[in-house]
C-alpha cells in the first residue's frame, strides 16, 4: 500500500512538472503576421465613399522571408493596387513563417 502511495505522489509530481515545462512562447505566427500587415497598411490617404473598404489578401512566404501576394479579393480596384504595392515582397520578421504555406488575412480600412 505504501508503494502505491509513493508511486502516485511521484506520478503527480512528474505530471505537474511536465505541465510547467511546456510553458513557452505561444505566439501564433499568423497573429504576428497580421500585426505586421497592419503596420504596413496603416499609413494611407484613402478618401472613402463609404465608411469602410474590405479585402481578403492571400499570400505566401518565399525562401527569403518575403511576403508574396497571391491575390486580393475586393470590389475596389484602388484598394487592390494599394495592398499589392504595400505588401508584395516585403520582408516579414515573424518567428517561424512557414515557407510555401498560403495565409489569408482580412483587411479593413475605415474612415
Amino acid at each position: 500500500m505504501r508503494k502505491i502511495k509513493i508511486a502516485s505522489v511521484a506520478f503527480m509530481l512528474f505530471a505537474t512538472l511536465g505541465a510547467f515545462a511546456n510553458k513557452g512562447n505561444n505566439e501564433i505566427p499568423e497573429k504576428s503576421l497580421s500585426s505586421q500587415i497592419y503596420e504596413m497598411l496603416k499609413q494611407n490617404s484613402f478618401e472613402l465613399q463609404y465608411n469602410e473598404m474590405t479585402a481578403d489578401v492571400r499570400f505566401t512566404i518565399n525562401e527569403k522571408g518575403e511576403m508574396v501576394v497571391l491575390s486580393v479579393e475586393t470590389k475596389n480596384e484602388v484598394l487592390e493596387n494599394f495592398v499589392k504595392s504595400r505588401l508584395n515582397y516585403q520582408k516579414v520578421e515573424s518567428g517561424n513563417p512557414v515557407e510555401g504555406k498560403i495565409y489569408t488575412v482580412a483587411v479593413r480600412i475605415t474612415a
